[in-house]
């Protein structure tokens, strides 16, 4: 089979041959292509200006070597110390060099290689190596509130998170620094209402900075409201976000409870791998919420955490029950966190089947709350 091949050469490329030629055969096409082939190669060292930069194009397009000449590109003129030349990269810390032959030639490697081959650092295992007996556990009180005085909550206990703008949630209600709970005849009651101006007030009272802790057993008496879009919660939040903003340091929803499902408790643990919808929980039913007080609780171990209504274990959040090796992604439980009591109103959750304020005002009401921790835990976990 004849095939036939054209080439015709330039001035620059081939070193000032100019050729129109017609050759037949394999032999031919071969040829072409080797002299094609040095004549890309004799290119690739390109015309040196007069500052030892190989040139490009008066815009800025490439030279030979594929940088932008008004890149800045990388100096030939750098010294043999590596100290920077004209272009203002050294040589050595740009990894480029020149050759005898004119050509640049890589040194060494960018800081910015990444070999796809090199695994990232391995996470820390968590919740391991606690041996303990849980049944011979003992736990005293460290931190309680009785609410057996007259006021506002004790501002030595609680501070408050105020402000409206939805919460993460797209919730409705305005958080005010202490215009919605009351302190008297024992209880703490925080009252959810719809003001003047149409707008819902309520609550969120934090023990950040006041009352933080790793590793304990707490536990609430409440009753709470009821009515379509109200969404009372008793929960803890990390006080310093020590493995990064939420989810990944980890929520732990001791109670919640949304008025669309009347009588249903949901208890939920929340980390960077299960979170919002995926987070690790269950419901319960419990008859009564909104008209008797109920006990809630969450007794808190180094690899565990045992969720209660009423002194019953509900739920055990295990770590290892999702993974052989548990890392801070689902179990960054091993840093202090804090108490929160709120009363929120509509919100992707609260409000998922509406909201109605015809019944407003509402009361959500905090008989006690106690936090205990172990000795025995404490002495296990250094602290």
């Amino acid at each position: 089979m004849t095939e036939t091949a054209a080439l015709i050469g330039r001035t620059d490329g081939l070193g000032g041959m100019n050729m129109s030629r017609k050759r037949s055969g394999t032999g031919a096409l071969a040829a072409v292509l080797a002299l094609v082939l040095a004549g890309a190669l004799a290119d690739c060292g390109g015309p040196e200006t007069e500052n030892g930069q190989t040139s490009g194009d008066a815009n800025g397009i490439a030279g030979a070597d594929g940088v932008p000449e008004d890149a800045g590109g990388v100096s030939d003129s750098a010294g043999a110390d590596g100290t920077a030349g004209e272009g203002g990269v050294s040589g050595e810390a740009g990894g480029m060099e020149k050759n005898e032959g004119g050509y640049r030639v890589g040194s060494s490697l960018s800081g910015a290689y990444v070999d796809p081959n090199e695994k990232p650092p391995e996470k820390e295992a968590k919740a391991t190596g606690f041996a303990y007996d849980r049944e011979g556990l003992t736990y005293e009180l460290v931190w309680s509130d009785e609410f057996d005085y007259e006021g506002e909550p004790d501002p030595e206990k609680w501070s408050y998170e105020t402000g409206a703008g939805g919460w993460g949630n797209h919730e409705l209600q305005n958080y005010t620094a202490g215009d919605n709970v009351t302190v008297a005849d024992g209880l703490m009651t925080i009252e959810l209402r719809k003001e003047e101006d149409g707008q819902y007030t309520s609550t969120r009272l934090v023990s950040r900075g006041k009352g933080d802790w790793t590793y304990c057993k707490v536990e609430a008496s409440l009753k709470l409201p009821s009515g379509l879009g109200t969404w009372p919660a008793f929960w803890m939040m990390p006080t310093a976000s020590a493995y990064g903003g939420w989810p990944k340091s980890g929520e732990i929803d001791i109670m919640e409870h949304v008025g669309f499902d009347q009588d249903v408790i949901v208890e939920t643990v929340h980390t960077e791998k299960y979170h919002g919808g995926q987070g690790k929980g269950k419901s319960f039913p419990t008859a009564g919420v909104s008209e008797d007080f109920h006990t809630y609780g969450v007794e808190w171990l180094p690899d565990r955490m045992i969720f209660s209504i009423d002194g019953e274990e509900k739920f055990t959040y295990d770590p290892f029950d999702y993974s052989q090796r548990p890392t801070c992604e689902i179990w960054p439980f091993d840093k202090d966190f804090f108490l929160i009591f709120n009363l929120a109103f509509g919100g992707d959750w609260g409000g998922a089947r509406g909201t109605d304020d015809s019944y407003f005002p509402v009361e959500y009401q905090v008989d006690y709350v106690r936090v205990y921790q172990s000795p025995e835990i404490l002495e296990l976990t250094g602290q």
